[in-house]
């Protein structure tokens, strides 16, 4: 029946939202992805609306967002395209594209594993493939309700001043995998609330998406380039609990008459069954070109121990290690606990910490406003990003 509507409110990383379906073939079920549900293959509309904080999901009371657009099969999305992530949920934007490897264990040759390298750990041999990751701005409206899922400070730098192991982060920045997106439009010229939206894009109604990268973003990225870029993805399953790793190298430190090199490394952790799971501790072996290997252990990660549930699937965070050599290899195991109180080691992909070969100094004199080191972690003043400020000496 041409023209009939199909509504259906669904839960999408701890957000109420509600999609409208007009199809030409009439309603059209859904089929569960990742919470957020996958699109008929016919010509649709879809009216994405959600709840605004202030009522309650009894109330059923919608504010519209935008009309959904189907996902990209092919190619990869552009400059200004705005996305609702199928996963965590939440509203963001396309700031430019990353070709990185994917380094997927759980489709490796079948060949048997090798005997244990010098590294420490097996391997299995494993050809990457180019998979398009998305640097995205996350809207800070949709921030406290995926903090519990996922880091929203993430993409960290190292500073530059006398505390070498002082780090500094932009909030609501992160890394996206194509699949990961569900498209769609708006005709709000803000769609998105960051501070740094209006700064990197420009409304042009004659374009599509309607938002393009003003210089400042261009330059942005090219001068952040060697510390922003995605080049290796690794993931492997284990028991129906996938985990992804991507490393970041974030540059050299010198401190007691030596060079520590620094990396960043998010963690993604799946499940892909319905079976209620909980992390509870984390093993980690850690060989440095040095030659030495370090085992640590700890209880959960980054001070949790996050549930895995068929209505929140996967929790995601990031995390730093510092090595006296410019390379080194990381890999471990996640111990999760079932609800019967039995335990299963799940394995987490060994990779590689290479340093680039082509460092270049990362900014130097930094204009921080009124940001202070804190524990280590601290926020760095977003207005001085946008203006250029932390790139001059």
């Amino acid at each position: 029946m041409a023209g009939c509507v199909a509504r259906r409110a669904l839960t999408v990383g701890s957000r109420w939202w509600s999609r409208s379906l007009t199809g030409t073939r009439g309603p059209r079920p859904f089929c569960a992805a990742g919470g957020a549900g996958a699109f008929p293959p016919v010509a649709t509309t879809t009216t994405l609306r959600h709840l605004s904080s202030r009522n309650r999901p009894e109330g059923k009371v919608l504010e519209t967002v935008g009309v959904f657009e189907v996902p990209k099969q092919n190619g990869k999305y552009e400059t200004g395209q705005l996305f609702l992530h199928s996963v965590f949920g939440y509203r963001g934007v396309v700031l430019f594209p990353w070709q990185a490897r994917l380094y997927d264990r759980d489709v490796a040759s079948a060949a048997p594993e090798k005997a244990e390298n010098p590294a420490g750990h097996g391997s299995k041999e494993v050809k990457g493939k180019t998979h398009t990751y998305y640097q995205v701005l996350i809207d800070a409206r949709d921030c406290p309700h995926i903090s519990q899922r996922s880091q929203t400070e993430a993409v960290t730098f190292l500073a530059n001043h006398d505390d070498s192991r002082a780090l500094y982060a932009i909030p609501g920045l992160d890394y996206v995998s194509h699949e990961d997106i569900l498209p769609y439009t708006s005709t709000d010229q803000v769609p998105i609330q960051h501070e740094l939206f209006e700064r990197f894009l420009l409304y042009d109604q004659t374009k599509a998406p309607p938002f393009v990268a003003r210089e400042t973003l261009r330059a942005w990225q090219e001068k952040n380039h060697p510390w922003l870029e995605l080049s290796d993805v690794h993931r492997e399953t284990t028991e129906n609990i996938r985990v992804t790793v991507i490393p970041f190298y974030m540059g050299m430190r010198e401190a007691q008459n030596s060079h520590v090199y620094w990396w960043r490394y998010c963690i993604r952790l799946e499940n892909l069954d319905s079976d209620v799971v909980q992390l509870r501790e984390r093993h980690w072996r850690i060989f440095s070109l040095s030659g030495t290997l370090e085992t640590v252990r700890g209880r959960g990660v980054v001070g949790r121990e996050p549930v895995l549930s068929k209505e929140q699937p996967a929790f995601q965070y990031s995390s730093h290690v510092s090595l006296q050599a410019s390379s080194g290899h990381m890999w471990g195991t996640f111990r999760f606990e079932r609800p019967d109180g039995s335990h299963f080691d799940v394995r987490i992909p060994p990779f590689s910490l290479e340093s680039n070969k082509d460092e270049k100094t990362p900014p130097s004199g930094l204009h921080w406003g009124s940001s202070q080191p804190r524990d280590r972690t601290c926020i760095t003043c977003v207005s001085c990003i946008a203006t250029g400020a932390i790139w001059e000496a």
